[in-house]
């Protein structure tokens, strides 16, 4: 079925592009546009491939364990329709890592492939309403891009506190310095097929951008690749409520047999100036009541993830589009939970060819945990989206 979607998806984009020849603009990057002859429907397809090397070594024992795989492959739909103030948007996702997760029955025992698939109104002015599944607006780490990633990947404040993707309906409104995002979600992830097992999920955002808007969008992509003439500073903040959270993470972790009320607070800042940039962010989550889950003879089960984390990076881009960059990350889990700090040191250096849309990264990572031995990890990723 998954093999029949992704056929069906060239298809259609390649058939598209190739009957109105005359209408396409496409630039390396860009993906393939089709425009129709009235103006009253346009699409834009995209393909992006992360190739991985990864390497652990532990520290105290001298075992190396390495492998190769595709981190991410996806297909990416996306334009308007009708009007250009009614915009959609499709992101499938197609290699393994991004799919493992859908093989539990709440999402119907299949892979989990749709990743975005909502439509977008600009009905008024700066005012927009969203109506599907997509990125929630919670830490800025994960609102920008894994394509768009200052190093290999994101941090492990992000991977434990992340709020991830959700479906239900986002309201927005944006100038130059100021963006409000509100959104109302089923509370449990992506793809979910069978009823809501506790209450929703409240998310609101706040981005006040005190020099003006940044670059191309700057302030939702690693690195200052626009090399911004003027400081650029952005500053958000973002509180989530998951009322009746199923979920050891609210949207992500396994489904536990209780519920909890969890509430999550991300604060960021992103800055850049002529190629250098820095971004700091602070997560903060917690449980009304125990996180524990308890069985029926009063043993601990597991527990919802609760705590709080720092995640600090910095880089400098060099005009031969060489960057060195630096991240430090501690996640700090609620000492109940059972669960270790841990503590990481990345150094990182990319080298950009075409922006983010072809790249080659690199990053050596010391991992400390608490009663854990420490691991270095090595990772080398080569980017490819057109």
């Amino acid at each position: 079925m998954q093999r029949n979607i992704i056929l069906l998806s060239f298809c259609l984009c390649f058939t598209a592009a190739w009957s109105q020849d005359k209408q396409r603009k496409n630039t390396f990057g860009e993906g393939i546009r089709v425009l129709n002859a009235d103006s009253t429907f346009s699409m834009k397809f995209g393909v992006r491939i992360q190739s991985l090397y990864q390497g652990d070594l532990n520290l105290e024992s001298d075992e190396y364990v390495d492998g190769f795989q595709i981190r991410r492959s996806r297909l990416k739909f996306d334009g308007f329709a009708y009007s250009p103030r009614l915009r959609y948007k499709i992101e499938l996702a197609i290699s393994n890592p991004d799919t493992r997760s859908g093989a539990i029955r709440q999402s119907g025992n299949t892979a989990n492939i749709v990743l975005d698939a909502y439509v977008s109104w600009n009905f008024w002015r700066n005012w927009s309403l969203m109506f599907g599944q997509k990125k929630l607006p919670g830490n800025r780490e994960r609102v920008i891009s894994s394509q768009a990633l200052q190093f290999v990947d994101r941090s492990n404040l992000n991977s434990t506190y992340n709020i991830d993707r959700d479906a239900g309906i986002h309201l927005a409104y944006g100038t130059d310095k100021l963006n409000l995002v509100g959104a109302l979600t089923m509370g449990e992830g992506r793809n979910m097929i069978g009823d809501n097992i506790g209450g929703h999920d409240y998310t609101l955002r706040a981005d006040y951008l005190p020099f003006g808007a940044f670059i191309d969008d700057g302030d939702y992509f690693g690195s200052d690749l626009a090399r911004e003439e003027t400081p650029k500073l952005a500053l958000g903040v973002t509180y989530d409520f998951n009322n009746g959270a199923s979920r050891q993470g609210g949207q992500l972790g396994d489904f536990l047999p209780e519920t909890r009320d969890l509430s999550t607070i991300f604060a960021d800042a992103h800055f850049k100036y002529k190629g250098f940039s820095s971004m700091a962010e602070y997560a903060n989550k917690k449980s009304e009541g125990s996180p524990l889950v308890y069985d029926a003879d009063g043993v601990i089960l597991d527990s919802f993830e609760t705590g709080e984390g720092f995640n600090w990076q910095a880089g400098y881009l060099f005009k031969n589009n060489l960057e060195i960059a630096a991240r430090y990350t501690r996640v700090t889990p609620e000492p109940i939970t059972g669960r270790n700090p841990n503590t990481q040191y990345t150094l990182g250096l990319s080298r950009y060819f075409v922006g983010h849309n072809l790249k080659i990264q690199t990053d050596a990572t010391l991992i400390e945990e608490e009663a854990e031995d420490k691991i270095l990890m090595y990772r080398l990723q080569l980017e490819l989206a057109f």
